[in-house]
């Protein structure tokens, strides 16, 4: 059995992350008209989608009321989107929609929508808030759709987050929170902070280092999550996981001085509006670390392999959101957890290990390790019976470096052989701004697979990585309605509402949207 950190330590850990992370990093008061709102020292407008009409009309109005008579020509005939200037009362921001004219390129599934329109620019704006040292602002919606007011939120949260802030708790706040009044539904303000809040739980726990975040680490976070009486969690440590045969999760381990584990969160609504539905199955990659293995990474693809829990965060963060909106299906979320380090226990290639669905698998490649631990753990997944058994299986993990090429750091791989969940799932990205693209499932490439000693390996040579690794956990979600994300979960240059260098939360909104929409 190995060592873990004292329980004591890993649960304080676990309880200032929850405590920081789960709460609005921004102070919200809400009025119900542009009248109430008192001075601040900023006001931003926002012109929906739905004034087009007026739209010209308004923005001068605007801008005659703020602007300084030198600046007034200039402004008027800006075709920006979010035009910023200080006035005769200070800083003011215009942000307006042009007019959406939705292309049939790709079928509009790379368009912006206006829940991503209104983040982005929102997100903007808070950075230059930060910028200016501003302590308050107002914030006026017109004309906005409950998308675009939510958008917005989500957008001030995210671009808000600094991980200083959580992590160095004990030396105080190094930004102050923003006081921000704005006139939206109070309903509304609390789905866009359930929302924020779980992308903001998975940022976080990617981005805090592997000597904080390990299995036994997540396993006391979890346990401490503020979950409803609709919520269970369930761990399966080292013992239990060898006795049901988990031997791909636990050979991914070995190497560790901290033991793998599988944890299952299960969530059951009180009140399921079609009845009897079968619950909705999300397995997460959470490999805490990972070295390579004895295949070992060289050291420059190494810095950021902390990030490769990022399908395990994920899948927790909407286990949160799941349980705090009170969504009306039930769902059942698994986190694969190991650290894939190195020492005399470490699994070798050529190793061979008979999974918990009975395939024997050869080890090719210690480095491809996040399919094996997906794998035995969608075998749990896939085989619940009865009330318990999943309609869908998806997975979630950054699994390969293949998809990054191809994709970009923005774009999730999507394998699916379904194509009604193909496009669900496509159109839920599309709409959340969180996009994914369907790749195929070209099954003649599972021969690079073969193997003299075992039903077949761990990897494929040559090309199609991201694919091989696809059809490899095909094999393991025992015919459900699997769709499997291959994330980057990472942002490596600064956006509308993401800073540079930190994790992304991919694709927790995606995810949010599709179980919204089925």
């Amino acid at each position: 059995m190995k060592t873990t950190p004292s329980k004591a330590q890993n649960s304080q850990n676990a309880q200032n992350t929850l405590d920081k992370i789960l709460k609005p990093f921004i102070n919200y008061s809400l009025v119900s008209n542009f009248d109430k709102l008192t001075n601040c020292e900023a006001v931003v407008y926002y012109f929906g989608h739905k004034n087009v009409k007026n739209k010209s009309q308004n923005l001068e109005a605007v801008i005659e009321s703020h602007a300084l008579d030198f600046q007034m020509d200039d402004l008027k005939k800006s075709d920006k989107k979010n035009i910023h200037f200080i006035g005769r009362s200070g800083p003011v921001w215009i942000i307006h929609q042009n007019d959406v004219n939705h292309s049939e390129h790709h079928h509009g599934l790379l368009e912006e929508s206006q829940y991503t329109f209104a983040r982005e620019q929102f997100g903007v704006v808070l950075n230059q808030v930060k910028a200016l040292k501003l302590k308050n602002i107002s914030i006026y919606f017109q004309n906005s759709t409950d998308e675009e007011n939510i958008g917005a939120v989500v957008g001030l949260e995210l671009a808000s987050y600094v991980f200083l802030n959580i992590f160095k708790s004990s030396q105080g706040l190094l930004v102050e929170p923003i006081q921000i009044q704005l006139n939206v539904k109070k309903e509304i303000l609390n789905q866009a902070l359930n929302k924020a809040s779980a992308v903001q739980l998975a940022r976080h726990l990617v981005n805090l280092p592997p000597n904080i975040i390990n299995p036994a680490a997540v396993q006391e976070l979890v346990e401490s999550m503020p979950f409803s009486t609709k919520t269970q969690v369930f761990v399966w440590d080292e013992k239990k996981c060898e006795q049901e045969n988990m031997n791909l999760l636990l050979a991914v381990g070995a190497g560790a001085s901290i033991s793998p584990r599988m944890i299952h969160i299960k969530y059951r609504p009180k009140k399921d509006k079609k009845k009897a539905r079968k619950p909705i199955a999300f397995v997460g990659k959470g490999i805490t670390f990972d070295t390579g293995g004895l295949d070992i990474k060289p050291s420059s693809a190494m810095r950021l392999m902390k990030k490769d829990m990022g399908g395990a965060a994920a899948v927790l963060a909407l286990a949160y959101w799941v349980d705090v909106s009170d969504f009306d299906r039930p769902c059942d979320f698994y986190l694969a957890l190991a650290e894939n380090s190195v020492d005399g226990f470490s699994m070798r290639p050529s190793d061979v290990y008979q999974s918990r669905a009975g395939y024997l698998v050869e080890i090719d490649n210690t480095d491809a390790e996040g399919r094996l631990v997906l794998a035995d753990v969608m075998d749990v997944a896939a085989k619940k019976t009865g009330a318990d058994e999943p309609e869908y299986l998806i997975d979630i993990a950054t699994l390969t470096g293949a998809i990054k090429v191809a994709l970009g750091s923005e774009v999730a791989g999507l394998f699916t052989a379904d194509d009604k969940l193909a496009e669900s799932m496509m159109l839920a990205g599309q709409k959340s701004g969180d996009l994914n693209w369907r790749m195929p499932l070209v099954h003649k490439y599972f021969s690079s697979m073969s193997s003299h000693f075992a039903d077949f390996k761990n990897s494929g040579e040559g090309f199609g990585g991201a694919i091989t690794a696809a059809l490899f956990l095909q094999k393991f979600a025992a015919g459900k309605k699997w769709a499997h994300l291959d994330v980057y979960s990472w942002n490596d240059k600064s956006t509308g509402c993401l800073s540079a260098g930190s994790a992304s939360g991919q694709p927790v909104q995606a995810m949010i949207q599709w179980l919204k929409s089925l």
